[in-house]
């Protein structure tokens, strides 16, 4: 008869045999290790004979950290449970019993079980490897699960604490400079994550093959597999001075880099786009071929190649960039007089336009604050004309509302119409969001009238073309008074004029709600009222405007422009000149020197500002430079005679049959 028929008749049961003085022997090992190695033999290839039965072994060496802990009973999910540790001494008990029935049976039994207790042991160690391996997947699950729930109400009392009770602006104190960056939001895959998803935005974005590795991590920019090798082109930053909490950085031309620029120079001068494809062919990452370039595929209606060569552009920037040069603090400077500089200044304007049009007005307005705190002073591109534009658009009102409270008191953000308006929006357009305080949502809703009806007293020639834009007809009251009718928009200055052209040929279809235009008509007949019962704020806002807008700065006129440097200020800082060519009127193209001429930074060879020639004696030169190129253009002209006889057709030729 077979061990296990025996044991089935003295109703034995598998892993049931008696305790030994020494089972409570604890070998900390993994289940891993335990599995690979197996019972280990001794020599002869048996196992080792032990005088008590095999202790019990804990496989879970964390279980042992904390005695006390044991003792007092295990935490599952944040309760004790007591019972635990009974349940294991009841079913110790419930052994010893059985065993003590076995014992009770025939001796030759017991003898027979002596002899050979190891093999029905194997088979019963697999079986309790097995369940723990079990119990151990169960467990860690359950921890697993516990955990996370755990970390989030650590995370929701975080929250609790440290959010406001409210949902309006935390106070001023609390918050970073007003020109901070997020590196976040200068990856445009963040916003299109957000209104399309991750599986949209990144499916064809995820190749299996390894890309080319390039030399660092950028912010700006992601490198693609497709762009040429990456090797340094003599570009590179260094640190001017620190002072007041602000560094001042500027870009360098190595000697190589210089003599790309002049062949760069010469190209944009020969107005022909392959001559600086031949010379990216050659420096695939000059910055200013690859934004020239950029232009002229835009301009040819490909905006996916005129976009890559930006980010290339953008790319060779920001591997040049110091150690100590930061995107986000705000507190780096670079001077926009330097020309080395101003290559930096459209690569990140045109990055921010392809932005926009992309649909990435949140991504767009971290381009436009960081391009405003390079030089928030003289704001060289004046992004002030369009930073409350991509505010509203990306429903970004706090920020909008914030930075006018803080620099209406030094830049009198009031005196530009883009901020007149669009500042009384942004709080009628937070007053319309519906968890909103009754309390907040008075004081938004007041603000925003206030400072419409402060807009329409200061710009009053600005509604008229409004309503033109938004396909609203004027009430006959509006249309026929002498303060919203035509005499407004002709009367108003030049300079006043193209600001507010700017403002509404970009910002018009904000206004186009039906609520917004209930909001507006509203706050003109508070004005008209106003208006008609002599307030003294309506005249002293009419000799602002005339005193005010007499001309508009440089960098208002740079603004809405392209192409390479555009109006460079006149106190350009050069760190060095371009060689001296020979005269293009006497050996060039004379109708190509013509058309040169007309161009905004049309310089003639040699001439800079440091050279110490009076600005009227350069401007004389080029009025006589430009009357030569015309007289020898008109003298190579050969106008047709138009008394000479004209030669008749030949009989017959013409006629109808």
């Amino acid at each position: 008869m077979s061990r296990r028929a025996l044991r089935r008749l003295r109703g034995e049961q598998r892993g049931q045999e008696p305790l030994g003085p020494g089972a409570l022997q604890f070998v900390l090992r993994d289940d891993d290790d335990a599995e690979e190695e197996g019972p280990k033999r001794g020599p002869g290839g048996r196992r080792p004979q032990s005088s008590g039965k095999e202790g019990v072994r804990v496989n879970n060496r964390f279980e042992l950290i904390n005695i006390e802990d044991l003792e007092e009973g295990p935490v599952v999910n944040g309760e004790r449970s007591d019972c635990l540790l009974t349940d294991a001494v009841v079913s110790g008990n419930k052994r010893r019993s059985h065993s003590g029935s076995a014992e009770a049976q025939e001796d030759g039994a017991v003898a027979d079980g002596a002899t050979a207790p190891e093999q029905p042991n194997a088979s019963g160690k697999l079986r309790k490897k097995k369940k723990k391996q079990k119990n151990k997947k169960s467990t860690s699950g359950e921890t697993s699960e516990s955990g996370l729930e755990d970390i989030d109400r650590v995370l929701e009392r975080i929250e609790d604490c440290s959010g406001s009770q409210h949902p309006g602006p935390p106070p001023l104190s609390a918050k970073k400079h007003v020109l901070y960056v997020e590196h976040r939001h200068l990856n445009p895959d963040t916003e299109l994550k957000r209104y399309f998803g991750a599986r949209a935005v990144l499916g064809e974005q995820r190749p299996r093959q390894r890309q080319r590795v390039y030399p660092k991590c950028t912010w700006l920019t992601t490198p693609k597999s497709t762009w040429p090798r990456y090797t340094k082109p003599g570009l590179s930053m260094r640190l001017l001075e620190s002072r007041r909490g602000l560094s001042f950085f500027a870009f360098e031309h190595s000697e190589d880099y210089q003599q790309t620029q002049h062949r760069f120079t010469a190209a944009v001068d020969s107005m022909e786009p392959s001559n600086i494809v031949v010379l990216l062919q050659t420096s695939p990452y000059h910055v200013d071929s690859l934004l020239q370039l950029s232009d002229a595929c835009r301009f040819q209606e490909d905006q996916e190649m005129a976009r890559d060569l930006v980010e290339r552009a953008l790319y060779s920037m920001e591997c040049a960039f110091h150690p100590l040069f930061s995107l986000t603090s705000g507190t780096c400077r670079l001077d926009y007089r330097r020309p080395e500089n101003r290559s930096f200044y459209l690569a990140l304007y045109k990055q921010m336009s392809f932005l926009e049009k992309r649909g990435c007005p949140r991504t767009a307005l971290e381009y436009c604050k960081l391009i405003l705190s390079l030089e928030p002073d003289e704001d060289p591109l004046c992004m002030l004309l369009l930073i409350d534009h991509l505010a509203l658009r990306a429903r970004n009102y706090e920020y909008l509302i914030r930075l006018f409270q803080e620099w209406e008191a030094h830049r009198n953000l009031s005196q530009l119409p883009n901020f007149a308006f669009s500042v009384p929006l942004a709080y009628f357009l937070l007053s319309q969001q519906a968890d909103l305080p009754e309390q907040e949502f008075a004081h938004a809703r007041g603000q925003a009238s206030a400072l419409l009806q402060q807009a329409l007293t200061m710009f009053p020639g600005a509604l008229m073309p409004l309503l033109e834009h938004c396909s609203v007809r004027p009430d006959a009251a509006v249309a026929g008074h002498r303060f919203f009718g035509p005499d407004a928009e002709i009367s108003q200055p030049p300079a006043l004029s193209q600001l507010v052209s700017l403002y509404l040929g970009r910002s018009h279809f904000l206004w186009k709600e039906p609520a917004t235009m209930s909001w507006l008509e509203e706050n003109v007949r508070e004005v008209l009222q106003a208006v008609d019962a002599g307030d003294p704020a309506v005249e002293a806002c009419e000799s602002r405007r005339k005193a005010l807008y007499q001309r508009a700065p440089r960098n208002i006129h740079r603004h809405p422009m392209v192409g390479f440097d555009p109006l460079p200020p006149r106190d350009t800082i050069y760190s060095y000149v371009r060689p001296e060519r020979l005269s293009p009127v006497s050996h060039g193209n004379t109708i190509a020197l013509f058309f040169r001429s007309l161009l905004p930074n049309y310089t003639a060879e040699g001439e800079r500002p440091e050279d110490g020639a009076a600005e009227g004696l350069n401007h004389n030169q080029g009025l006589n430079r430009l009357m030569l190129a015309v007289r020898d253009m008109m003298a190579n002209f050969h106008f047709r005679d138009l008394e000479a006889p004209r030669e008749e057709p030949p009989e017959g030729d013409g006629e109808w049959d």
